[in-house]
């Protein structure tokens, strides 16, 4: 008998119904400020199906409304895309950019919600949830779409960008606050390697490429795997029309990012990049997680610790070191301090390699060195931490952290409510069935989406 895929087990379990659920019970208070919808991503093979990959499983949003210190309600869907019914992503045309997962994250920007997957292009939902369908920004998006674009905090431009394993490897794009697509570029010197994410700072965006890169041997559904010839490298590029022509690629240590927790410019000019990073055995390690192959670790990271890199452009140099030994994944901040100085970061801690740890919420305090860990308890795994600010908030960590946790022992799942400051607990709202461990998520006020009367429940 085949051994159960670990993405299809313990928390990671599928939910195997599509439900609606009103009158969510409450412990504790609701900030009244939270007015809106936490969605979140995740795979979700239908009943049946397991995916050669934890990358491959069916898309699952789930959204919980709150409003005037209530939870109204929780539901959770499939995003209908062709491959939820089988759909090939390879044709005899070449591939087909609408038979997506759309699994891994869901935003909004301009009024839109979107179910993003880094191999296709977006798929758009209602604020129900509902899949209204394949979103190409009025034909603009000529490539696919990394499933981590970020929103400029002032200007409320969307940064985000297409990687390929082919030519062209790296296309750039910015659309405007309204949604429209205003400028893309082909990025050069950019090599086949994996680009799941990047940085953006006031003055520079910032493109990773690790040691995770193109590979045709590969036979997952994910052409990918580590390559020691593969350079690991930074490319830094001037925000504006005319910064693709003059990006600087330099060379860091081996290694493989697959999440920024923010960048900056420093006092002195130099970018600073921090995020949790893998070396080659912890690479592999969790890749055979993925796959479920032998010889994995017990979660699906392992080794990932956070490193800081300090590029001086000026200089021609790269300082970088890691700065903490916990295993952590799925970074966060006050996206207010996207691309400037932050002195809060936010993560999942996960037990190490050998199952040594437990899972909790942590706050790093980037100033003092401090690290502060919210246990969630025995058995019991959060999602991703996503910050809401206070409302007349005066500092950087004046806010909440909504997160998602999967229960074994109760067969269940809560939506926890943090006070972003302290890490303690102000509000569980207990959902009406477990939901499956994840990957990201967003908090949509609803002042950032239509006005009520297109939906059945507004």
């Amino acid at each position: 008998m085949t051994a159960a895929k670990p993405y299809l087990t313990g928390h990671y379990t599928p939910v195997a119904d599509e439900v609606t659920a009103t009158g969510l019970t409450v412990e504790g208070t609701l900030p009244p400020e939270l007015d809106g919808r936490l969605i979140r991503n995740g795979h979700n093979p239908k009943p049946g199906v397991t995916p050669t990959h934890w990358f491959k499983g069916s898309g699952m949003v789930h959204g919980i409304r709150l409003r005037e210190g209530r939870a109204e309600w929780y539901r959770n869907r499939w995003v209908h895309t062709p491959a939820l019914d089988g759909a090939p992503y390879m044709t005899e045309h070449g591939p087909d950019l609408t038979a997506s997962a759309a699994g891994t994250h869901v935003i909004e920007h301009a009024g839109r919600l979107l179910a993003l997957c880094e191999a296709n292009i977006p798929f758009e939902l209602t604020p129900d949830l509902e899949t209204v369908g394949a979103y190409d920004f009025d034909g603009r998006l000529r490539s696919v779409m990394t499933a981590h674009p970020k929103e400029d905090p002032v200007t409320g431009e969307l940064h985000f960008f297409g990687s390929s394993p082919f030519p062209p490897f790296l296309t750039y794009y910015v659309a405007d606050a309204k949604g429209g697509i205003v400028h893309s570029a082909e990025i050069p010197g950019a090599t086949a390697s994996l680009k799941h994410d990047f940085a953006l700072t006031r003055r520079h965006v910032v493109f990773i490429e690790g040691n995770v890169t193109f590979d045709p041997a590969e036979h997952s559904g994910i052409p990918y795997g580590w390559s020691d010839a593969q350079p690991a490298r930074i490319g830094i590029m001037a925000r504006g029309t005319d910064g693709a022509p003059q990006v600087r690629w330099f060379s860091i240590e081996p290694g493989n990012l697959l999440h920024v927790a923010n960048a900056y410019e420093d006092g002195l000019g130099r970018i600073v990049l921090e995020g949790p990073t893998v070396d080659r055995e912890g690479f592999q390690l969790s890749w055979n997680w993925w796959v479920g192959a032998p010889g994995r670790g017990t979660e699906p990271v392992a080794r990932s610790y956070t490193r800081r890199w300090v590029v001086d452009m000026a200089a021609g140099t790269v300082d970088e070191q890691i700065i903490d030994d916990l295993t952590v994944e799925f970074p966060t901040l006050n996206e207010d301090y996207l691309g400037s100085e932050n002195r809060y970061q936010y993560a999942i801690s996960f037990p190490d390699e050998k199952g040594f740890g437990g899972y909790g919420i942590v706050k790093y305090d980037r100033t003092t060195g401090a690290r502060r860990i919210h246990q969630v308890g025995d058995a019991r795994m959060p999602g991703e931490a996503v910050f809401v600010p206070a409302a007349g908030a005066t500092r950087e960590d004046d806010g909440y952290l909504l997160t998602v946790t999967s229960d074994l022992k109760q067969d269940a799942s809560q939506l926890l409510v943090l006070d972003a400051s302290g890490l303690d607990r102000i509000a569980t709202v207990h959902l009406p069935q477990r939901v499956s461990a994840g990957l990201h998520g967003s908090w949509i006020p609803d002042t950032a989406l239509p006005a009520p009367g297109a939906t059945c429940t507004d």
